[in-house]
């Protein structure tokens, strides 16, 4: 993404309040003086469109994964902006229906790459490339849109997966201070 991508991504975030600061409880359980509102920003038609774009210059002709529930804006916006396929990558079975832990066609082989929305430490997206490696899904990159710098990319890469940012924490941090 260009510098100039990254600011309007940014501005855009800030404009639907999607980055707030105090003192936030995380879900890992860890503390944090600021907080990116993903629901925020995934229900802003404008966020989500400049994501979706950012994501599909990105993502190549590859089968998309959304982590569900978070990701499935996200992937499914970057599916039409694209035309490719997508699933939905759960976090743990139903125990009703189908019981999969993976929706949507995922042939044995297929390339796929994952699209989340925040990682601080990594492991829901690891619990998915797992998921959808068991699935027979060959897949080695996560398309995130902030990265909290916490410690995704390093767990990510200790299981063979690169882990690509749309913005940083620092990108954030240093923009609210501007």
């Amino acid at each position: 993404m260009s510098n100039m991508a990254d600011a309007e991504l940014i501005e855009a975030l800030q404009d639907a309040d999607a980055v707030k600061f105090g003192t936030f409880e995380l879900s890992h359980g860890g503390t944090s003086d600021y907080y990116v509102d993903k629901y925020l920003f995934e229900t802003d038609p404008h966020c989500l469109e400049l994501i979706a774009d950012a994501f599909a210059e990105r993502v190549g002709e590859t089968t998309l994964a959304g982590i569900a529930l978070g990701a499935v804006p996200l992937v499914a916006a970057t599916s039409v902006a694209t035309g490719n396929p997508y699933v939905i990558a759960r976090k743990q079975e139903k125990d009703y229906g189908t019981g999969n832990l993976i929706e949507g066609r995922l042939g044995e082989g297929e390339e796929v790459v994952v699209l989340e929305d925040i990682a601080t430490t990594g492991q829901s997206a690891l619990d998915a490339v797992e998921s959808l490696r068991d699935a027979g899904a060959v897949v080695d990159r996560v398309l995130v849109v902030v990265d909290r710098q916490e410690g995704a990319a390093e767990l990510l890469a200790d299981h063979g997966v690169d882990l690509e940012a749309l913005l940083t924490a620092d990108d954030l941090l240093s923009a609210a201070d501007d």
